[in-house]
């Protein structure tokens, strides 16, 4: 287990930040003793809550090219046909994934391909749960070609916690599924926009592990 690369900054302030406040509370006139007694348990909760948020798990993914693996950790919230509107511009299966606060919050490429898009918008910061978020939260969208031709458009939403998106997907880049696509910072969710007839193994309610789950297979 190590700390993500996107956590090493928030740590550093963090730290430097409860240190501070620690530090002024020992000198405030009264009884600094009893008051550092909970301010000092309280500040080491917070900040390995923070660690624990950047974790960065050694995680062996399964692959397999016809495999769709889920992109994040987190809870199957939608899988249902609907209408993709940015990228595939007609049906499409989504199937979305909800991450809490106590998830790796880490996002990897689902299939192998080649980047044909990566868009950033701005936007709300809803909570990621509801459904219009996907189109009006803080997102970027990303487009994926798969060898067969098949088009994949992977989604990363802030929400009402999270509001710092980090993509590393760049356009005309050849991507490997299981590397890295990026990281939200705090609770959040991914959709993942599914060509019509894609096999569907999961359902909502289904909690998944990034990297290793497998969503669904392509025809």
């Amino acid at each position: 287990m190590t700390i993500h690369k996107e956590g090493f900054k928030i740590l550093g302030v963090t730290f430097l930040g409860l240190a501070a406040i620690n530090i002024l509370l020992a000198f405030i006139p009264g009884s600094p003793a009893q008051t550092l007694k909970w301010s000092v348990p309280v500040s080491l909760v917070v900040f390995f809550f923070v660690v624990n948020f950047f974790r960065s798990p050694r995680r062996e993914g399964y692959y397999h090219e016809n495999a769709i693996i889920a992109p994040a950790d987190g809870k199957i919230v939608v899988v249902e046909e609907t209408e993709e509107n940015e990228i595939i511009k007609g049906k499409a299966i989504q199937v979305s994934i909800f991450m809490n606060v106590f998830n790796v919050h880490i996002n990897w490429f689902p299939i192998n391909g080649k980047i044909k898009t990566a868009v950033h918008h701005s936007g709300r910061f809803m909570s990621a749960y509801l459904p219009k978020a996907s189109t009006e939260n803080e997102r970027t969208t990303v487009a994926i070609e798969h060898e067969n031709g098949s088009t994949l458009v992977v989604r990363q939403i802030a929400g009402a916690i999270a509001r710092r998106i980090v993509c590393y997907a760049k356009s005309e880049n050849t991507i490997k599924q299981g590397d890295q696509m990026g990281f939200i910072k705090f609770g959040s969710r991914v959709d993942i926009y599914l060509p019509p007839g894609t096999r569907i193994d999961v359902r909502p309610g289904q909690k998944v592990v990034g990297k290793q789950t497998i969503l669904g297979w392509l025809e």
